[in-house]
């Protein structure tokens, strides 16, 4: 059986904005977990990737929404237990810039407001970054316990660290204020072929490497993260989320190809085998992950009769 801290009873989830990498999969493997899903597209975003998606009459339902239009988040939220919430900046803020923190702040707002006002939501998983705790720390080690120094961020104008910072301290201000049970996933760099030079998580890489505190994620890891995290009911707080930190120069060279290809590389960097110290931790996700993925097989084959979604 699945350990009895795990939540596994399934209900209907709203994901928002389902139309991103992490929203699109999160839709997929709830589905696929037996879940009815809500996915709510942005309204800039795009629902071509969820029409492929074969499932149970009923089971999926796409709502648009906008999160700066709050009665639309109201009709998507109606009838869920749980949210996923991620945020990707619109069309017409196509770089951060100091601007993008009153955005993402208004949007989490509305979304958490929102959540107070739906009676049956028991759970937000909102999905926050790991630049939301490492900037402006000279600490030897850096956990979940630690925030990013906003005024580091103006200074150097770190933009993407600063808005996610700002969005999510105004999601846990509201969340304990309104007394709604939230967690948070802070990311670490998502990695796949979509990924391009001009991700604002990048700003600061050089010295997010030499601080040894560079982290990134795949995606299969970061959608477990989210459910895990939901499903345990012991969960909570926030969660350093990565599976992988680049600390040494192959692995920083690995990045620079996949970004912008290089002829040849220096032969400096392929001889060059010094590590940097790690100085981040995950390991209150890890402890939670243990016994989830430890019951993933056992709850697949439970569905596996069932008329659920195919991924």
């Amino acid at each position: 059986m699945a350990p009895a801290s795990y939540n596994c009873i399934f209900n209907t989830i709203c994901v928002m904005d389902a139309s991103t990498r992490l929203g699109t999969k999160l839709v997929k493997r709830l589905l696929k977990r037996g879940y009815t899903v809500h996915a709510a597209i942005q309204n800039h975003g795009e629902s071509s990737s969820l029409k492929g998606i074969e499932c149970e009459e009923k089971k999926l339902k796409i709502f648009e929404s906008d999160p700066f239009d709050y009665h639309s988040i109201l009709d998507a939220l109606k009838g869920c237990s749980g949210l996923f919430y991620n945020f990707e900046s619109p069309p017409d803020y196509p770089t951060y810039d100091e601007e993008m923190g009153e955005v993402e702040v208004r949007a989490a707002h509305n979304v958490l407001e929102a959540c107070a006002q739906t009676d049956t939501i028991e759970k937000v998983v909102f999905t926050s970054s790991a630049t939301t705790i490492i900037w402006g720390h000279d600490a030897p080690s850096i956990d979940e316990r630690h925030w990013t120094d906003i005024n580091f961020c103006r200074k150097f104008k770190l933009w993407y660290a600063m808005s996610k910072t700002l969005a999510e301290k105004t999601a846990w201000g509201l969340a304990m204020d309104r007394g709604i049970n939230m967690v948070t996933i802070n990311s670490g760099l998502l990695m796949g072929p979509e990924l391009t030079i001009t991700n604002p998580y990048l700003k600061g890489a050089a010295e997010m490497y030499e601080d040894g505190v560079f982290v990134t994620v795949d995606l299969d890891f970061l959608v477990d993260a989210h459910i895990c995290v939901y499903e345990d009911i012991a969960s909570y707080g926030r969660y350093l989320c990565f599976n992988h930190i680049i600390n040494q120069k192959q692995d920083a060279l690995e990045l620079v190809q996949m970004l912008s290809p290089l002829p040849s590389p220096p032969q400096s960097l392929e001889e060059n085998t010094t590590i940097i110290q790690q100085r981040i931790s995950n390991k209150k996700l890890s402890k939670l992950m243990v016994d989830f993925r430890g019951c993933q097989p056992q709850m697949m084959d439970q569905n596996a009769n069932q008329d659920t979604c195919l991924s």
